[in-house]
């Protein structure tokens, strides 16, 4: 049954996975630069605050990324976490705080001196057994928190609780697929592993077509659609995120007309 949608899937993939349709989403924002290192950082600030109306979600990460200047990447290196208390006092996005914020920062500032790059921190998490990046997922999110003095709140999932983590495998989409949406600087990494940044939008059309019977949006409900994408797509099961996602954000019922 799921296979009788890959035709359909990929004719809307070519279709439609387009760097034209990415605006309004906060992937837009990792556009702006050129180094992959400042990319990382926007992408990961990106996906911790895409929760939430999406014009809010965009004026929250130019508010974000507006501090920081040119380089995120150097803006990261050179502050404290008194500064980044200093710099994002009074700011707000829904559940998060400015000291949600500092803390998430001042882990990320960790993990660079610790790893050299968010990449390589993650990769400390990996083994070749692997199946998915769940348990890399976990330890990238658990090093981050580590290394902040005080707590980041929902910006950084704790994933044994059971959530979907979708901020985060939305973030390693950006990060490991390389395509005209996705800019893809984690090339080391394997796109097979990744799971489906599964919201309500995607789980809604996922269990119109078939893909998961499971109600909640959790993390078993994630793995459960992304092995339904494997059956498509084994080497990229996340091909389809962007495209199926785009009705709930630019409101294109043509996106859906095969549903």
């Amino acid at each position: 049954m799921i296979r009788r949608y890959a035709g359909q899937l990929e004719a809307l993939y070519r279709e439609k996975n387009r760097r034209c349709y990415v605006d309004p989403d906060p992937l837009c924002a990792l556009y702006r630069y050129q180094d992959p290192l400042d990319r990382e950082i926007a992408g990961i600030i990106a996906a911790s605050l895409a929760y939430g109306n999406v014009r809010q979600i965009l004026k929250s990460v130019d508010a974000v990324l507006g501090k920081m200047g040119p380089s995120p990447r150097d803006y990261i290196e050179k502050a404290r976490h008194r500064d980044f208390l200093a710099d994002f006092n009074g700011f707000v996005h829904r559940f998060a705080t400015g000291a949600h914020l500092s803390a998430m920062l001042s882990g990320i500032r960790a993990a660079i001196a610790g790893h050299g790059s968010l990449m390589a921190c993650f990769e400390a998490g990996h083994t070749a057994a692997d199946k998915t990046y769940l348990p890399v997922i976990a330890a990238f999110a658990e090093a981050l928190r580590n290394g902040a003095p005080s707590d980041p709140g929902h910006l950084l999932p704790i994933v044994s609780r059971g959530s979907a983590c979708k901020r985060l495998n939305l973030f390693l989409r950006w990060m490991v697929r390389k395509d005209e949406v996705d800019p893809g600087d984690w090339d080391a990494l394997c796109p097979a592993r990744l799971i489906i940044p599964l919201d309500v939008h995607m789980h809604r059309v996922c269990m119109a077509l078939g893909f998961t019977a499971r109600k909640q949006p959790n993390m078993k409900t994630a793995l459960d659609i992304t092995a339904a994408f494997s059956s498509i797509a084994p080497d990229d099961p996340v091909r389809y995120d962007f495209v199926l996602t785009r009705r709930g954000i630019r409101k294109e019922d043509a996106f859906y007309s095969f549903c």
